[in-house]
């Protein structure tokens, strides 16, 4: 008897216990342009680059969620595009169990975290077959910039009610 209450307490923890896994990890999309070639390479290799960075979720399942990490380059060279990579790096990820804010926190913060060295790594491979010196793009602070984001949804939470008042 006491062996059954114990293993329907185990049974219970197992469910209540946070999940985590890595279902896939794969390229979404993937686009690179060099619009002002072959008169590119004519120009002294000093461009400016430019990251931009975004993320979006989408629940396939329960417990089952799809986050798609979307990085673009630009390197511009004196006003013109040297070339533009697009990489969309995508993961499938089973979390249960946790709560809302942790629940946004994992798919806002510690997914991103883990697609992106695969993203760079495409985007590096992209610009070497592109024949343009080698990019190394420095790691990225998704705990910042979702810390930033949720920042932002509360000032906009705590405006909204404000806008709205009729006297």
């Amino acid at each position: 008897m006491a062996d059954e209450n114990q293993n329907g307490a185990e049974a219970t923890n197992e469910q209540q216990a946070p999940q985590f896994a890595i279902q896939r990890v794969y390229t979404k999309d993937i686009s690179f342009e060099t619009p002002n070639s072959p008169a590119i390479f004519q120009k002294e290799w000093k461009p400016e680059i430019q990251l931009d960075i975004d993320t979006k979720s989408n629940k396939l399942a329960d417990d089952t969620y799809e986050v798609t990490l979307s990085l673009t380059v630009t390197a511009k060279i004196e006003e013109q595009t040297a070339f533009l990579a697009e990489v969309q790096q995508a993961g499938i990820f089973t979390i249960g169990n946790l709560p809302e804010a942790q629940l946004a926190h994992t798919i806002g913060a510690f997914c991103p975290t883990t697609l992106f060295p695969y993203a760079r790594e495409s985007v590096a491979n992209l610009v070497s077959r592109g024949s343009f010196p080698q990019i190394n793009l420095a790691p990225v602070n998704f705990e910042a910039l979702f810390a930033n984001y949720m920042q932002q949804r509360a000032a906009q939470a705590e405006q909204a009610p404000a806008s709205t008042e009729t006297h």
